[in-house]
C-alpha cells in the first residue's frame, strides 16, 4: 500500500470532505472511517491522518480553540482549502460526490461518516429517489451539512445530549433561504433534537454570547406544562456541549439570529 506518494487534487477533495466530519481528536490512524477511507485510497491510516492534521494547521475556527495542527501543509493543501472555503456551496457537493463514488454509494442510497464506525451507506426513502437531476447538488450539500453539524456535536444533541442520530437535525442559525454563503458552513449550523430544532427556528429559543439557551417569553409562560419545564425549563442559561476539539458556532450569527429571529414577545 503505498504511503510517500504525493497527493492529488482529487484525493484531496475527499480529505477535505472527511476533515469536516471528524473533530480534531478524531483525526487518528486508529480511528475506524480514516482506516477505511485509506483503504480506498489506496494509503495507508497514518498518511490519510497525517493529512488531516496538516489540514488543521490552516482552519482558522480552531486557532481560535487553541489547535494548531501539523505544519506540514502543503502549497497544494493550502490552495486546495482556500478555493473549497472560498466557494463552499460548489466545492462541498462536488466533495460528497466524489466521496460517495469513492465509497461506491449507488445514487439511490444515503452515506454517512460515523468517526467511530465508518462509512454506512443505506438505501434512501422512496420520496426522495425520484428526485430531478436538477436537486441532486443541492442534496449532496445538505448531506453534507448534516453529517459534518451532527459530527462537530459529536453525534450528540448539543441541548440535551440525545444521541440517536435518526432524532437530530442540522439546524441553520442563519437560515438557508436568506443566507446562501452561509449555508454549507459548518459554523453555521447547531446540532439538535428535532424539538429544539423546530423551537430555534421559530424563534422560541435562542443562545446567547456564551452558547447558553434563552428561553422567549411564550416559553417562559408555559413552563407549568411538565413538557415544556422539561424540555426548555431545565436547560434554560446551560450552555451547548461540544467536543472540546469541534468548531465552535459562529457568535455573530447567533446574534444575528437573536435580533432577527428570536421572539422578544
Amino acid at each position: 500500500m503505498a504511503s510517500g506518494k504525493r497527493w492529488t487534487r482529487d484525493e484531496l477533495l475527499v480529505a477535505l470532505n472527511l476533515y469536516h466530519k471528524l473533530t480534531f481528536g478524531q483525526m487518528d490512524a486508529r480511528t475506524p472511517v480514516i482506516i477505511a477511507l485509506a483503504q480506498k485510497l489506496g494509503r495507508t491510516p497514518g498518511s490519510v491522518a497525517m493529512k488531516l492534521c496538516n489540514l488543521a494547521s490552516l482552519d482558522p475556527a480552531l486557532k481560535l480553540r487553541g489547535i494548531k495542527g501539523l505544519a506540514g501543509a502543503s502549497d497544494l493543501d493550502r490552495s486546495m482549502w482556500q478555493e473549497f472555503h472560498e466557494n463552499l456551496n460548489e466545492a462541498a457537493p462536488a466533495s460528497e460526490e466524489a466521496m460517495r463514488k469513492l465509497i461506491g454509494a449507488r445514487e439511490t442510497d444515503t452515506m454517512e461518516v460515523v468517526p467511530g464506525k465508518g462509512f454506512q451507506v443505506r438505501k434512501r426513502p422512496l420520496d426522495e429517489v425520484t428526485e430531478k437531476t436538477a436537486l441532486v447538488k443541492q442534496r449532496r450539500g445538505q448531506d453534507y451539512f448534516r453529517n459534518s453539524v451532527v459530527n462537530n456535536f459529536g453525534g450528540r444533541c448539543g441541548v440535551t445530549q440525545l444521541a440517536i442520530r435518526e432524532l437530530l437535525i442540522a439546524s441553520h442559525i442563519l437560515p438557508w433561504g436568506t443566507h446562501p454563503s452561509e449555508r454549507l458552513n459548518v459554523r453555521n449550523g447547531l446540532c439538535l433534537s428535532r424539538l429544539h430544532d423546530a423551537a430555534f427556528d421559530q424563534g422560541l429559543i435562542a443562545f446567547d454570547e456564551e452558547l447558553r439557551m434563552v428561553l422567549s417569553p411564550k416559553l417562559k409562560a408555559a413552563l407549568s406544562q411538565r413538557t415544556v419545564a422539561e424540555n426548555f425549563g431545565a436547560y434554560e442559561r446551560v450552555p451547548l456541549i461540544l467536543p472540546a476539539d469541534s468548531a465552535l458556532p459562529e457568535t455573530a450569527f447567533l446574534a444575528e439570529h437573536r435580533a432577527k429571529i428570536f421572539r422578544k414577545k
